[in-house]
């Protein structure tokens, strides 16, 4: 009966660490990515502390929550923030924690110096534990580290297999990583602690159950992330802190390569370096994606009636009107002359329409000739995977549709079924 009562807290505390890390994750633009990463570095201290010391029954065996449940959660959460960031972003948690564990290993060094007295209640200050905690807590990091890359890796490398199926990917790569943990942390715990046999065991079929859990929980997220409702907002809580956030990554932006030193938005090179990687994550995560081209028109008559100085302003407003009007997570470019290309990951066909139809309504709107006429645009619109699933195929389609916009008379939308057109049938 206890076996079977802890079995159902095992379950327990997987889906409510899940639920809880992902929600962070999910809403980090609104929150910062701070809170997700503070979470995970609270919960590295607990885990560590209950691997050592707190153990139960299960019917497989003698089990930590700590290693089977919240470790194994932390490495999933590491792969599902690689999964929605980049390498980047996921080295700076694996970082941090090893930095701070070998603070926690000096700061004990330096405790053990003090006299100490004996508390109200008779209880010593245990030093020496606090000595072998820190020890375990960097072996437990280090071997985060590797888990980490290894777990990235081997998710990539399974993709040329199992290109479609997400969850399997991640799974298999899971349970292979954790395999290797399970051995690997086991011989701290031996050498440190003297635990028995069965911890290895015990703690390996609990790790694999730990695997099926957060990868149903993981299937559970991507249904919930396709809800209209819970969708994130295209527009950012409007802060002093996310305005100050912002111009620090736009001034970091303007001096990394890539960037079109006029508009400020990236150039053709970058977009050739990194749509592909974002089309190929968009259709792993069983995820439409759309490219849209905006290109100005009549812009030639521009330079020609008032010069290339006038020209580059207007360019540098009309790249102002779509770079406020776009999500972080989108992106931007230059394409050449007066041709921008934008890529709305997670974004079907009608809602890229929807964006390019404001974009169009919005810049004629606010981008001002000298004599008074607006600027107007023409936009091309492609998605996956019905217009292709190629940087290259999508393009091309979208490139097709934008000539049909100009030869339509210019100032229009053309997506898959041509000309946008308003729910009462006249053109918008």
């Amino acid at each position: 009966m206890m076996q079977v009562l802890n079995l159902f807290l095992f379950v327990a505390e997987a889906i409510v660490y899940f639920t809880i890390m992902a929600a962070f994750l999910h809403f980090r633009r609104q929150l910062g990515l701070g809170v997700f990463l503070a979470a995970l570095g609270v919960m590295h201290f607990m885990e560590t502390y209950l691997a050592a010391v707190f153990y139960v029954e299960l019917p497989f065996g003698l089990v930590s929550p700590g290693s089977s449940v919240f470790f194994a959660g932390k490495l999933m959460m590491i792969l599902l923030l690689y999964l929605k960031e980049d390498a980047s972003t996921v080295r700076q948690p694996i970082y941090g924690l090893f930095l701070g564990n070998l603070l926690t290993v000096l700061i004990a060094q330096i405790l053990q110096a003090h006299p100490v007295v004996t508390l109200p209640a008779g209880r010593p200050a245990d030093m020496v534990f606090l000595n072998e905690m820190g020890s375990l807590m960097v072996w437990g990091t280090a071997l985060l580290y590797i888990d980490a890359i290894a777990i990235i890796l081997l998710y990539e490398r399974f993709g040329r297999i199992f290109r479609r199926h997400i969850i399997l990917r991640f799974a298999v790569s899971g349970a292979i990583v954790l395999s290797f943990d399970q051995l690997a942390f086991y011989s701290g715990l031996r050498l440190l602690f003297d635990a028995p046999l069965s911890v290895l065991f015990g703690g390996w079929y609990a790790k694999m159950l730990a695997v099926i859990i957060y990868s149903v929980l993981l299937l559970a997220y991507l249904r919930v992330e396709q809800i209209p409702r819970l969708a994130l907002s295209r527009r950012e809580i409007a802060d002093i802190f996310h305005d100050l956030t912002f111009r620090e990554r736009y001034q970091a932006l303007l001096a990394t390569s890539g960037v079109d030193r006029l508009t400020g938005v990236f150039d053709r090179n970058r977009l050739e370096a990194d749509a592909p990687a974002m089309i190929k994550q968009s259709i792993d995560m069983r995820q439409q994606l759309s490219l849209v081209i905006i290109d100005a028109d009549r812009f030639k008559d521009v330079n020609d009636l008032f010069g290339h100085m006038k020209g580059d302003e207007v360019l540098k407003d009309v790249a102002t009107q779509l770079k406020a009007r776009t999500r972080p997570r989108d992106h931007l470019s230059r394409f050449g002359g007066e041709e921008f290309v934008l890529i709305l990951p997670n974004t079907n066909h009608e809602g890229a329409l929807a964006l390019s139809e404001r974009l169009r309504q919005d810049i004629c709107a606010s981008v001002i000739r000298p004599d008074g006429k607006c600027i107007t645009v023409s936009i091309g619109v492609a998605t996956t995977s019905d217009d292709g699933d190629t940087f290259a195929t999508l393009f091309g389609v979208a490139d097709q549709r934008l000539y049909h916009a100009k030869k339509d008379g210019r100032d229009n939308v053309h997506g898959r079924q041509g000309r946008l057109v308003s729910p009462t049938g006249v053109d918008v």
